[in-house]
């Protein structure tokens, strides 16, 4: 059994006890006071039962043992019943709910990924769809594919790190040990990103360039940042025009670094800027001219990316001349006890 198995079977066993405490614990309670009311009940309406005045053989008269009215009690049992019932159910309810919540987080997590890695696989594959074509046109014309060869390596082995990364990061479900000494040259992650979608941006007439620093580090590891920039480099192709240039810019300020991806695209409309980062939440339904389709997946990932290393992204402008992404990250090479 691996580790991972174990720890959900620790976490389904613990709240397995906790419901049975709870309930236990909140039977008792309920019984306990449905007892004492009902006793409180029959103290209260007693009566001492009266008795003949004492005859010549020296019985009768004198206190008698008392009396409970069923009449009077019977009603109040009944009701205070009826409450405990209701207030067992509830209690009842709230324990399941607290009890099936691992099992609820599991399934998020599960959803989540299989969403996340279907859509960071989505531009891999189609960037090694563009090369293998690519390959299969050269072959055929007796041209040399080694150049295309190095290419798809390079894209496998760009899967084969978002995969790992999605993996690790599902299966510690959020920040993991590793994060806070995390460094990365931006430079060569905007490279990485570039190399990714370029085939897709060539098909669109659009030019991507990368401006940043080689001594340019962010507090980052280096596949996640690579896969963030995927993101924002995918969803401005997604809306330049041919012949448009998306640029990506680094520069320090602050202990900050500040990375913009700029396009010259039409501008968000029809959403809220601020809710483009939220799951599933997209500016416009319709495909993009390759027949793509965008599910609002890609800016949600670049934000988990970006508040797991202590960063944010946002939206730093948008207008009919374009839009400019800011994503912030703490800078590289400082000591992660000031991160």
């Amino acid at each position: 059994m691996d580790a991972a198995t174990a720890a959900d079977r620790r976490r389904v066993q613990q709240a397995a006890v906790r419901t049975g405490l709870w309930v236990g614990a909140a039977s008792a309670a309920v019984v306990a006071i449905v007892t004492t009311v009902i006793v409180s009940v029959m103290l209260a309406t007693a009566r001492p039962e009266h008795r003949p005045p004492r005859g010549f053989d020296g019985e009768g008269g004198g206190p008698g043992p008392q009396v409970v009215d069923v009449d009077d009690v019977v009603p109040v049992a009944i009701l205070v019943g009826l409450l405990g019932v209701v207030a067992l159910g509830l209690i009842a309810w709230y324990v399941s709910r607290r009890a099936a919540q691992p099992l609820a987080d599991a399934l998020e997590v599960q959803r989540r990924f299989v969403a996340d890695a279907s859509h960071e696989l989505r531009t891999p594959l189609t960037t090694l769809t563009a090369r293998i074509q690519l390959a299969q046109h050269r072959a055929d014309r007796g041209g040399d594919v080694d150049a295309v060869l190095g290419q798809l390596r390079h894209d496998a082995a760009v899967m084969d790190a978002v995969l790992t990364d999605l993996l690790v990061s599902a299966e510690s479900a959020g920040a993991r040990a590793g994060d806070a000494s995390s460094t990365a040259p931006v430079v060569d992650a905007a490279r990485a990103a570039i190399a990714v979608i370029e085939p897709r941006a060539a098909e669109r007439g659009v030019s991507l360039v990368a401006e940043a620093s080689p001594s340019l580090e962010a507090a980052v590891d280096g596949t996640s940042l690579t896969r963030a920039l995927i993101a924002l480099l995918d969803n401005a192709v997604r809306y330049s025009p041919p012949g448009s240039v998306i640029a990506v810019r680094a520069r320090v300020a602050g202990r900050r670094v500040e990375i913009r991806v700029s396009d010259q695209g039409t501008g968000i409309a029809g959403i809220d800027p601020a809710r483009l980062f939220e799951r599933f939440s997209r500016s416009d339904d319709a495909p993009d001219a390759d027949g793509r389709r965008g599910f609002g997946l890609g800016l949600a990932l670049v934000s988990d990316i970006a508040t797991r290393f202590g960063g944010s992204v946002r939206i730093e402008a948008t207008s009919a001349a374009g839009t400019t992404f800011l994503l912030d990250l703490p800078e590289g090479g400082r000591p992660a006890s000031s991160r």
